[in-house]
């Protein structure tokens, strides 16, 4: 319960007091301010997870207050105090969002009640929407930066049409995500969406895949089997990684596309569906074309409405979003126990943003599962964050620890090691690595890490590195 922060709002010191030494008796975690305008101000940079707020203030009241954290943090749970209470006022602050309204005198029951009912609520909310989207299969398109808006409308105008969509981007960037929220938008929704990861399946396979077989078509196939393209009938058809077909592949899977019509693997008979087909690539289509990859009639046949994923590196304002999300979301991942609330220091942030992605979205969330396996407290600072990219650099970087002290290859086997021996492996790789980089000068090391020189010489002691001169 240490970890829970509460943000206590009142123009009245006694009041602030009070409230505060009942939260504190129970192990919470509380800020007091004593204006709206400081309230707002705080929830804008710090995460709290609930707010108590005076109505009656001077300057900025705390209805107005409410609106305007609501307007940023909808999930934020306020409740709202006041000397002065109707029940037309209770009515109007929970129009406006308020979680409950409690009448001063303040009872210590009171509030400690009304207290864990909100922070109960909003947990059980944030896992039952990762239920939902786990049921579903949905996830979100989450950014707000222009590319991401401009996807956005790209996604809309595909949703409204059957016409063929051709997805680009690099890999982790979200291609199917995409594929899927057009399925989901569109008139075929509730029908089935079919994904094909062309690249993953063999050659010799990819027919009996696509299209299906008949018993006896060949050694091993024992009974028919329905192919994607009829699995997909009256839906969506997602085919990943089209340029890596074969080209015999790919001729018959325009033929399908073109007459909505194919045979199944040592089938005399054809099989009409009404499939929608979505394509994607990580490759170059134009490039594929012109060294004889990708068959051009095909390609003119898919790409009716391109639409590129952008990278994460070219929206990197969309990145605390992805982690304030991602932390929300791994955190009930395992629900075997209870979700913890995760907050991020600004520096820590700051690290992620300045990060290059090569590997996008995919590699940011496996970087948040791994930042919270390796943290043990649930405000994450740059320190674990600096640890948790460590692993990620060039394995040829990450290797390339001559002090005649490395830990060895951070790619080995870590299976026998519990998670603080782990953790020293990846922090002593690390701060070789960082203090190599600087020519082993500790200060400045020191401050490229946003850490105090004496703190670096503590951990260079305990890890027992040889600091060359």
């Amino acid at each position: 319960m240490s970890s829970t922060k509460i943000l206590v709002v009142d123009d009245e010191p006694n009041i602030r007091k009070l409230i505060k030494n009942i939260l504190e008796d129970e192990g919470y975690e509380v800020v007091e301010v004593e204006s709206g305008n400081q309230a707002f101000r705080l929830v804008q940079e710090q995460d709290f997870d609930c707010v108590l707020l005076d109505v009656w203030m001077p300057g900025m009241n705390g209805l107005e207050v409410l609106e305007l954290i609501k307007a940023g943090r909808e999930s934020l749970p306020v409740i709202m105090i006041s000397g002065h209470a109707n029940v037309d006022l209770a009515v109007q602050a929970l129009k406006k969002g308020a979680f409950d309204f409690i009448e001063k005198p303040l009872g210590t029951e009171r509030i400690l009640a009304v207290v864990h009912n909100s922070l109960e609520f909003n947990r059980l909310k944030k896992e039952n929407r990762f239920l939902r989207s786990r049921l579903s299969g949905h996830s979100e398109m989450i950014g707000t930066s222009k590319a991401m808006q401009d996807l956005r409308k790209l996604v809309e105008q595909a949703a409204k049409s059957e016409v063929p969509v051709f997805i680009t981007g690099e890999n982790g960037t979200g291609k199917e995500l995409v594929a899927r929220e057009i399925h989901r938008r569109s008139h075929r929704q509730g029908k089935p969406f079919v994904a094909v990861n062309c690249a993953a399946i063999p050659d010799a396979l990819i027919e009996s895949e696509l299209f299906g077989h008949e018993k006896g078509a060949f050694t091993g196939a024992a009974a028919q089997k329905k192919g994607r393209f009829e699995m997909a009938n009256e839906g969506t058809l997602f085919l990943d990684e089209i340029i890596d077909l074969s080209l015999s592949a790919q001729a018959k899977v325009l033929r399908a596309l073109q007459e909505q019509l194919f045979e199944r693997v040592g089938g005399t008979g054809s099989v009409k569906v009404d499939v929608r087909v979505l394509a994607a690539s990580n490759k170059d289509p134009h490039l594929a074309m012109r060294d004889k990859r990708f068959r051009d009639d095909l390609f003119f046949r898919l790409h009716v409405l391109p639409v590129f994923v952008p990278a994460l590196r070219d929206r990197t304002e969309d990145i605390p979003l992805l982690v304030t999300h991602f932390l929300s979301e791994l955190a009930v991942e395992n629900l075997s126990a209870e979700p913890l609330e995760y907050s991020m220091s600004a520096t820590a942030l700051k690290l992620l943003c300045d990060y290059s992605w090569p590997g996008n979205i995919r590699q940011l969330r496996n970087i948040i599962r791994r930042i919270l396996v390796i943290s043990s407290a649930n405000e994450i600072d740059h320190e674990i964050v600096e640890l948790a990219l460590a692993a990620d650099r060039p394995l040829e970087q990450a290797l390339a620890i001559d002090n005649d002290q490395s830990t060895g290859d951070l790619g080995i086997d870590f299976s026998g090691l519990g998670l603080s021996e782990a953790k020293e492996v990846f922090e002593k790789n690390f701060l070789i690595q960082k203090l190599k980089e600087y020519d082993y000068n500790v200060s400045q090391t020191a401050e490229s890490l946003g850490m105090y020189p004496s703190h670096l010489h503590a951990k260079i002691k305990k890890l027992q590195i040889n600091v060359e001169k």
